[in-house]
């Protein structure tokens, strides 16, 4: 899918906010704000997550998952490490 430019503004203590939890979380303002808008729409189309987020196997993964990312500990493997024979 093609990518737009949008400029939006915030809200001084929502920009330095963003600043913070991005770096702190390896992830960008753009991609943040791009899971905020899918789940949006997700919702409006009634395609809510809720069901998935709701199963205690998938919900302790997750935040297994987050903590290894915040903290450096994840081991990173490029495409073909995972993906070839």
């Amino acid at each position: 899918m093609s990518k737009t430019r949008l400029n939006i503004s915030l809200d001084q203590d929502l920009a330095d906010f963003i600043k913070v939890y991005v770096q702190e979380n390896r992830t960008t303002v753009a991609e943040v704000i791009t899971q905020f808008l899918l789940a949006l729409k997700r919702q409006a189309q009634g395609e809510s997550m809720e069901i998935i987020l709701s199963n205690p196997d998938f919900h302790k993964a997750l935040i297994a998952v987050q903590s290894r990312l915040r903290d450096g500990t994840s081991e990173w493997h490029t495409f073909e490490e995972v993906f070839s024979d």
